[in-house]
Order: C-alpha cells, then structure tokens, then sequence
C-alpha cells in the first residue's frame, strides 16, 4: 500500500476512531460516575478523563454549527470501536437487537406465517402448526392482500414492510384480508407466540440410519433434538447422522448438552479461557443417551461457533466420524451485555479450545480479510481439494485414540468431500440466483395441492411423482417468462439438478422441509458418503 493509500484511509478513520473514543468514554463515564453529567464544559482539572471526554461530545451536541444525530453517532461509533477489536466483537442496536436475538430464543411474537412476496403479493408458504394463523384456518397458497384494512398488494411491498405489520406483541389483534382462489376473506387474528424451530428436519435414511439436520443451537434446541430422536428411535434408529452445514452457531450450553447425550460420563466437551476470563472446563455429566450409537457429523465452511464446538467434542473424544470440508474456525466466546437504552453490546472475552487443547479460531488482524476467507479457499483450491490444505506441524495434536488433528482455523473433517459440481452450470445459477426454481414449485403445488395430498405421505410422492418431459418443458417455459432464456447446453449439463430441486421445492409446499429434504437427500454426495461410512462402522 502507498503512501497516499495510508494517508486516504486515515482521513476516513480518524473522525470515526476519535467519534469512538469519545462515545466510549461516555459509556464508561455513566457506569462509574452514576451517569450524572456536569454542566461544566471544560474544568481546569479532572481525575476522570471519561468526563472530559463526556463534556466533548455534549459540547458538540449543543453547540456545533449544523444538528447532528447524537444517537446515530453514538452507534456508530461504538461499531467502530469494537470493530478494531476482533471480528466477533460488535454492538447492537435497540432497533436490531430483536432480529438478532428471536432466532436463538427459539420463538417470537406474530401471527405465525412463513410468507414470501411473489408477483408484488405477499403469499403464505405455510401457516405455522400450532399458531394463530394455522387455527383460524388460514393455509398455505393463501393471498395476504391487507393488513388493518391497508392495501399491501402491488405496491412494491418489501419482506421488512411485511413483517413489521404482521409482527407484534402476543394478544394483541391484527385484522387481516385473505385472497384465495378469487375470493376475499376476512381474518381477525390475535398474535401469540410462535416457535422458531432450529432441527429442521429428521428422517429415516434406510432402516436404520437416522438423519437430523440442525440450523442453529439456540434455547430450545436440546428439547428438539430429544423430540425428534425419540421418533427416530421408535422407527429403529441404530446409526444416526446429524446435519451442521451452514449451521453458525448459537449458545453455548446448547452445544454442551447435545454433547453429552454422545459422550461418557465425565469426558471434556470443551473449555475456555481470556484474558479475565479464568479457565473454565465443561464436562459430560452423564453418559449419554447415544453414548455407544455411532454418529457421524456433517460440516461444511458455513459450520461455526457451536457447531464446532460439537463436532470437535465428537471428534477429539473418538466419538464419531466428520465428515464435509473444514469448518469456519470460530473459536471465539462473546459476553452480552444488555445496555440501558435496550441496545446490547457482544464482546469477546475468551478463547474457547476442544478437548485435545486445540484452538480453532482462524486468524484475524492486520492485513488479513477475514470476510474474504470463503473466497481464498474457493481460489486456493480447498473446497475440492483435501491436499491444497497446509496445517504446519504446531497445531498438530492428537486425540485419546490416536488420531491426528489439527487447530489453527476450524474443525478438519476426517472423511473429507469436496463440492460437487456434477451438474452444475451457468444456468442453473442463473435460475437459482432468481428463485425461479423456487417460485415454480411453489406455484405448481398451489394449483394441484389437492392432487398432490392424495400421495398420502412424502415417501409415497418421492416413490411415485416424476418431473415428466412435459412439466420440465412448463418450467423452462416460465423461466423464460421471468427473464431467463433457455439454455441448450446448459440444460444438458444441469438437466438431472433442476428436476430434482423442482421436485424437492414442490414436496416442500406439501409436507414443509421433511419433505423437501426427503427428495434433496437423494442428490446429497456428502450424505452418501456419511450414510456408507456410518454403516460400514455399525457393521465392524
């Protein structure tokens, strides 16, 4: 970087750290000081700077030549000043700290509808069991064309527009207009609580492979996971295969709870430890329910924070099998802290290790993008190929069986499986780019939803539906309408892909994500991998 590069970017940064500073001594200056403020701008002597600092800024709220947004000021640069720190420190504020936080309660307070905007009009996807919408009678391919007796069809309405009329506090009354097939309905609907599930789905694989995939690990998350593998155990679960790609992460103790359900009693799940933050070991309580069950973890680069603390607890301890491509390497733990004005602050405090003493944090600092680092791997070759990985000798270990693991950026799986790219093309990313395969499945199931129920049960429909010449000529035909013209080639390439995924998208508007991923599992190479390894190890 030249010399004029260095001297542009501290002409960027230098109003933002020194706005930091001063807002950082505010903060400090109201938990130490009570938060009383002097009205004395500038006194000729001072034992707390945070004060001084304090003075500043009011001084500059009050007397500088425009108005300034005092609060937006304040965000910000708490932002900037954590953002100095790591990549996981940041703050929150009072109007994003409920979208940050319901996923991972595990509920939120609404009418209880997935929806999503198509043709300039909100439609229901599905109307969540259990909740307000599901037992007025409100169903999936249903039309919301008013809110409160507001017009929200065809008028460019954006999926934050709709959630904000929709949402509210539980009890409270939203009036709601119904389009379906040509006629208007009326729905008087008393928002409650709905669940955010974080197990998307389990299924049987075979007779006797179970299949659990998880989201996130949030509040909830413990209770799911024993829902979903007592049903799993009554249709003979013997081998089980829990799904973590794309999962980021969540809480903490969720993570250790799974844990121990595949562990003895007394093994190490994981510990942590900072700077303040004294060593602190979490261990099996218990012997688990699958303690002797094989299991095999599937993770990908998407695969972070809880999830690798999972997969490493499995994995150092010789519990299982992981399989995928390496996790993200998050390895760091972040404290909330809720603020007075309901805003929230997430600050690293500590470094959390697997149970070899392996840190799996990637890193971080100075010149390195760490939000590039999807990229890097996709150029350096990883995600196709094991051998382009390099793991130095100092972050080798190895585990109580013998095995060799590394540390130093995430979580290395032992069957390693690159990304398939049989079938892929530049078509098919141009129709998934556009969620057209999406949007024609949904449209399809809309109009035959009588039909399609009269398969009975998802293994019914996988077994006996086929995307036939016909219905694949309908949807290049839509595609085309939508602005994504027919590709021969293409289509050559990619033809198996998009019928499976039309089918999958299909299931889903029928029998939710159990049927989606019923038909999505059949094309899943890293499942298959995961199902013959898990086999040939229940078999030994």
């Amino acid at each position: 970087m030249n010399q004029n590069q260095n001297s542009n970017k501290l002409i960027i940064y230098y109003p933002i750290m020194l706005a930091g500073m001063l807002v950082l001594g505010i903060y400090l200056g109201s938990y130490f000081t009570g938060g009383n403020e002097t009205q004395t701008f500038f006194p000729r002597k001072s034992s707390n700077s945070a004060d001084k600092i304090g003075q500043i800024i009011n001084f500059v709220d009050r007397e500088y030549v425009d108005s300034v947004e005092k609060n937006r000021l304040i965000d910000k640069a708490i932002g900037a000043i954590l953002e100095d720190l790591d990549p996981h420190s940041y703050y929150i504020s009072a109007e994003e700290l409920a979208s940050y936080t319901e996923p991972l309660e595990g509920n939120f307070d609404g009418i209880g509808v997935e929806f999503l905007i198509q043709d300039d009009t909100v439609r229901v996807v599905s109307a969540i069991e259990g909740g307000p919408s599901e037992k007025l009678g409100v169903m999936a391919g249903d039309k919301i064309v008013a809110v409160d007796g507001e017009n929200i069809a065809g008028i460019g309405i954006e999926n934050e527009d709709v959630i904000k009329k929709l949402k509210g506090p539980s009890d409270t009354e939203v009036q709601v207009t119904i389009k379906r097939n040509s006629e208007e309905i009326p729905f008087e609907i008393t928002r409650g609580t709905i669940p955010i599930n974080s197990v998307v789905t389990s299924q049987m694989l075979d007779n006797s492979v179970g299949f659990l995939k998880i989201s996130r690990f949030a509040r909830t998350t413990y209770e799911e996971f024993n829902d979903h593998t007592n049903k799993l155990l009554d249709a003979g679960m013997k081998e089980i295969i829990i799904d973590l790609r794309g999962n980021g992460g969540g809480y903490l103790n969720a993570a250790v709870q799974l844990s121990e359900e595949f562990l003895q009693k007394g093994q190490l799940i994981v510990y942590t430890e900072g700077k303040s933050s004294p060593k602190k070991s979490y261990y099996s309580s218990k012997r688990g329910k699958f303690s002797n069950m094989p299991v095999a973890v599937l993770i990908n680069q998407g695969s972070a924070s809880a999830s690798e603390i999972f997969a490493g607890a499995i994995q150092d301890n010789d519990r299982g099998m992981i399989i995928g491509r390496r996790s993200f390497g998050k390895g760091l733990v972040q404290e909330h802290l809720n603020l007075t004005d309901n805003s929230a602050l997430r600050l690293t405090v500590a470094r959390y290790f697997t149970p070899t003493g392996r840190s799996i944090q990637k890193p971080y600092g100075g010149e390195i993008d760490y939000e590039a680092d999807y990229l890097d791997r996709f150029e350096h070759g990883e995600l196709m190929y094991m051998d382009s990985i390099d793991f130095p000798d100092s972050l080798k270990y190895t585990t109580p069986g013998g095995r060799i693991v590394y540390g130093g950026g995430g979580i290395m799986p032992d069957i390693f499986v690159g990304v398939d790219t049989v079938g892929t093309s530049q078509y098919l990313s141009a129709l998934s780019y556009r969620g057209l395969i999406n949007q024609f499945g949904f449209d399809y199931a809309d109009k035959h939803r009588e039909d399609l129920t009269e398969y009975g049960s998802i293994d019914d429909f996988k077994k006996k539906f086929d995307i036939t010449a016909g219905l694949l000529e309908e949807f290049l035909n839509y595609s085309e309408s939508k602005g994504v013209n027919r590709d021969t080639n293409g289509l050559k390439a990619s033809k198996e892909v998009i019928k499976i995924r039309i089918k999958a998208y299909i299931a889903r508007n029928i029998w939710g994500n159990d049927g989606f991923y019923a038909i999505m599992n059949q094309d899943d190479n890293v499942l298959k991998e995961a199902q013959t390894a898990i086999s040939s190890t229940a078999s030994l």
